[in-house]
């Protein structure tokens, strides 16, 4: 479009930036709606995070292409309005399916779903979703629930080692006695010899002195006696001469 007019210029920056901005962008044909119901439906919308918008599609297509080149192209036919959804895709997919079930007027063409370009079936699918604090609260109870055995069976462990144990010392008669190890009983010896060179000898009244070697003076007197008592004793003829 050569030397557009700057009112176009703006739109088409404005529905860029929406585009960009959005968590997803679906398109509806409104053609038969009523000012007054097209009031109602984005009344509707607007708590849930759906911000319903009419451009023409010429702007829109300018816009899109930008974004997600001309994906959108095939939905740009008819009257066409874009609801933006900022929050929530699913529970403004079930409102507009919703409302289109009432008004049959209103007719889902198809859209974006973050960068990907979707369909009215897809649109459908969207809207049988649950609410999104639904899903988060299922998201979080599934990975939960590991967790949660998990940190049963750590705990269990523990436990069921100790009733192991007490169960094999009562098969075995109680726990055994323990025998010191060789470290200890070396230490027990150590202390024992130490106590005893430390302690003085104790010399007893009956211990006798070890005998002394005999002197020179001494060994004669015992020969001089050996030597009497072995010569024999005189006869009486030897006595009275």
């Amino acid at each position: 479009m050569e030397n557009p007019r700057p009112e176009k210029v703006a739109v088409v920056d404005e529905v860029r930036e929406k585009l960009t901005d959005a968590d997803a962008a679906l398109l509806t044909e409104y053609r038969g709606l009523s000012v007054k119901q097209l009031a109602e439906l984005r009344r509707q919308l607007r708590p849930a995070g759906g911000e319903y918008k009419i451009y023409k599609n010429t702007l829109v297509r300018l816009a899109a292409r930008e974004v997600v080149e001309d994906r959108l192209d095939p939905f740009l036919s008819g009257p066409t309005a874009i609801t933006f959804v900022r929050g929530d895709a699913a529970a403004v997919a079930k409102m507009l399916r919703d409302y289109a079930k009432g008004h049959q007027a209103l007719v889902l063409k198809g859209g974006l779903l973050g960068e990907k370009v979707v369909s009215a079936t897809d649109i459908e699918a969207l809207a049988d979703l649950p609410p999104r604090d639904v899903l988060l609260a299922q998201l979080a109870g599934a990975l939960q629930a590991p967790l949660v055995k998990l940190a049963g069976l750590l705990q269990a462990l523990p436990r069921n080692f100790a009733y192991g144990l007490a169960a094999l010392i009562d098969l075995r008669g109680g726990p055994e006695p323990t025998a010191p190890a060789p470290e200890a009983e070396a230490e027990v010896v150590a202390d024992e010899v130490e106590t005893s060179a430390d302690e003085p000898a104790v010399v007893t009244p009956d211990a006798e002195a070890p005998a002394e070697p005999p002197s020179d003076d001494t060994q004669d007197e015992a020969n001089d006696d050996t030597d009497a008592a072995e010569a024999p004793a005189p006869s009486e003829s030897q006595e009275e001469e």
